[in-house]
């Protein structure tokens, strides 16, 4: 990043001088460069796609005292609905985008994310907070594709997957950070941790820029430039990979509270291990094009040895040290593969279906999501087990076998890695 000198005066304070500066560094693309701002205004839709579900987490154990009329139903509808939304309106979003309205489509499900964010704020009864609740579904559902949509199109070649591994880790860093903010904010006030669904707000502003500067076109050697329409057969591999590691990892977000407990460790210490896991996701991200160059086509075979080893180590030992290592080796294969896997979905498709192609991706994650728990129930009836290790120790071995298979079919698009990712 390269400082350049304003066109336009703005002043002579110190102030005013470090704003001009920022204002106008030039960030290099692959495709030509621009200017800071539009970065930070891409990067915020990256940090806000974390976001839904954060509020409630907090809220879940008081909502029957918060809410004394209240259902059972009623509370498992307010966590699920606005989950099951999401998915049509990423995939409504990702074909809107194809059109000449994408920024238009980003635009109202900013604007959507924001307005119910902080309706949230004012709700009086849980039937409004319902509602409310899944119009955040929503817009966020609209906004999500653009987490790495815009990263795709305002970059290319070994840009992109830095960016792509910037945008994951600014996305979990986010996630990381608003846990524990609505956590301290719930023992405050029940509505207070709505507070960290008004962040779209940000994005809503910056989203001017994006205006002000449009993505450049694709050069002539790109990748994108040879299909005329997705790859759906590789699209689908895409769609299976990513909703198999994701499933896999899940069950430290799911079932860490569980394995504490029954390794008789104090019950907070399972919002530590999940704090490391995300934090551990982030960490590649920011070195992704070094971890490639380094593994090059073994990438995903060590990640999925990180997660095999990870998901073991929760499962085996009932030493604190040795959760924490677990998490972490899980955190970081995971985080390893997921950037490429993003960058992959945008060169099988022609640049105006990139975010389509995304969207795709991406939607299988919320539904590895909603049907984690229902899958582990099925492997244990299925195995007549009902030990709180079996989710990891069952998650493990199939990571091994992934893992085998990887490494066996590295030439794979999929599964392995093209030396155009590395040759450079």
């Amino acid at each position: 990043m390269a400082g350049e000198l304003s066109d336009s005066a703005f002043g002579t304070t110190v102030a005013d001088n470090t704003s001009k500066r920022v204002g106008l560094m030039k960030i290099e693309t692959g495709k030509g460069t621009i200017p800071l701002v539009v970065l930070l205004a891409v990067w915020s839709v990256s940090a806000i796609s974390s976001l839904p579900g954060l509020a409630v987490s907090p809220i879940l154990g008081d909502l029957n005292g918060i809410f004394p009329k209240a259902t059972d139903l009623e509370i498992q509808m307010l966590t699920s609905l606005p989950s099951l939304l999401i998915i049509p309106f990423v995939l409504l979003s990702g074909k809107l985008s194809e059109g000449p309205g994408k920024l238009r489509t980003l635009t109202v499900g900013l604007v959507l994310f924001f307005l119910s964010g902080a309706a949230c704020l004012f709700a009086r009864s849980m039937t409004g907070l319902i509602v409310i609740s899944c119009l955040l579904g929503v817009g966020a559902g609209m906004v999500i594709p653009f987490s790495t949509g815009l990263v795709v199109d305002y970059f290319t070649g070994d840009y992109r997957i830095r960016q792509l591994g910037y945008s994951s880790s600014i996305n979990n860093l986010t996630l990381v950070l608003a846990t524990i903010v609505t956590g301290y904010l719930a023992d405050v006030e029940w509505h207070l941790p709505f507070l960290v669904y008004t962040l779209p707000g940000i994005s809503l502003a910056l989203s001017l820029f994006l205006r002000r500067q449009p993505a450049a076109a694709e050069p002539e050697q790109s990748a994108q430039l040879r299909h005329k329409s997705i790859d759906r057969r590789k699209l689908a591999e895409l769609m299976g990979l990513y909703f198999f590691i994701t499933y896999t990892v899940l069950v430290v977000t799911f079932y860490t509270a569980f394995l504490v407990d029954d390794y008789k460790i104090a019950s907070s210490f399972s919002g530590v291990l999940i704090s490391l896991f995300f934090l551990a996701i982030m960490l590649p991200g920011l070195f992704i094009d070094r971890i490639i160059r380094r593994l090059r086509r073994n990438l995903n075979f060590v990640s999925l040895l990180l997660i095999c080893a990870g998901l073991l180590c929760c499962g085996i030992f009932r030493d604190r040290t040795m959760l924490a290592a677990g998490c972490l080796l899980a955190g970081l294969g995971y985080g390893a593969m997921q950037p490429i896997i993003y960058d992959k979905a945008a060169t099988i498709a022609p640049p105006r279906s990139a975010t389509l192609a995304l969207s795709f991706v991406m939607s299988v994650n919320y539904l590895a999501v909603m049907v984690c728990p229902f899958l582990v129930d099925l492997f244990r009836h299925m195995t007549g087990t009902h030990s709180d290790r079996f989710p990891f120790l069952f998650n493990a071995a199939l990571a091994a076998v992934a893992a085998v298979l990887i490494w066996f079919r590295r030439e794979n698009f999929t599964l392995g890695l093209d030396e155009s990712y590395y040759k450079n």
